[in-house]
């Protein structure tokens, strides 16, 4: 877990530098401008980094169900190879969307104003101002984004409904505890990341608006990812138990 824990650390804060730097610089500077290049890669990176955080959230939620349900053949089931893969996989299939979004959407002509309602490059806001009929490009769009997150969400789901399953027929309360605190920091990001998520791309164009487009955004893309180390971090009792130390010894210095 903490192997994978590393890799959603790392995606968040590649997450967070794809648009929060520029986004800094063009507030204080006050130019609001992105050359074609670094559009693309804003999309692509976004598109990469949302969609291996959706399959790499399903892989933890695979560790957490052999943990619970399988514990003695946890060295099996979970070892470094198979772990490697899940990462790999993540990456891959989040990279594969990325890539072909971020090139379909470059491939427009772009012949009235170029200025996006946005305060980063997103593939629905850009296409939005193409000469050509998008609507195609947008319905494949939609289909793609949909399986990104129905596909993760669904293996989360049936993880989680096994472990459910196994601890109740358990009959222990303390069983039932030590799952609930081994999986709730897992459910709380789920919750906020998938959630973000399908409220951003699973909500028909008819209730959009770009207002809105830009609060959700804010919330899975600075948001989320800013309070996933917090939730981790809380939910570990080594953190915790660390945290008070310090806490104790300023404690001390202060009436020192």
């Amino acid at each position: 877990m903490y192997f994978l824990l590393t890799q959603l650390s790392l995606m968040d804060i590649m997450l967070v530098s794809t648009v929060v730097p520029k986004m800094a610089a063009d507030y204080l500077t006050g130019r609001n401008s992105i050359s074609p290049a670094g559009c693309g890669l804003q999309i692509f990176f976004l598109l990469t980094l949302g969609g291996g955080e959706c399959f790499l959230l399903a892989a933890m939620s695979y560790d957490r169900y052999v943990a619970i349900c399988h514990p003695l053949r946890y060295p099996v089931l979970m070892s470094w190879q198979i772990c490697l893969r899940m990462i790999l996989g993540s990456w891959f299939l989040g990279s594969a969307d990325g890539l072909m979004q971020a090139a379909a959407t470059l491939t427009f002509s772009y012949c009235s104003s170029h200025e996006i309602d946005h305060f980063f490059c997103e593939a629905p806001s850009l296409v939005r101002l193409a000469c050509a009929d998008p609507s195609v490009f947008e319905s494949a769009m939609y289909i793609c984004c949909v399986l990104m997150l129905l596909v993760p969400i669904s293996l989360i789901l049936i993880s989680y409904s096994l472990i459910l399953t196994a601890v109740l027929q358990m009959h222990s309360n303390e069983a039932l505890k030590k799952a609930f605190a081994t999986c709730s920091s897992h459910i709380c990001v789920v919750g906020l990341f998938f959630g973000a998520g399908i409220f951003t791309y699973m909500k028909p164009k008819s209730y959009r608006s770009a207002n809105y487009n830009k609060v959700v955004s804010v919330y899975y893309i600075i948001f989320t990812p800013v309070l996933n180390p917090l939730i981790y971090s809380l939910r570990n009792n080594d953190v915790r138990g660390a945290l008070r130390k310090c806490m104790d010894r300023c404690l001390a210095l202060n009436h020192g």
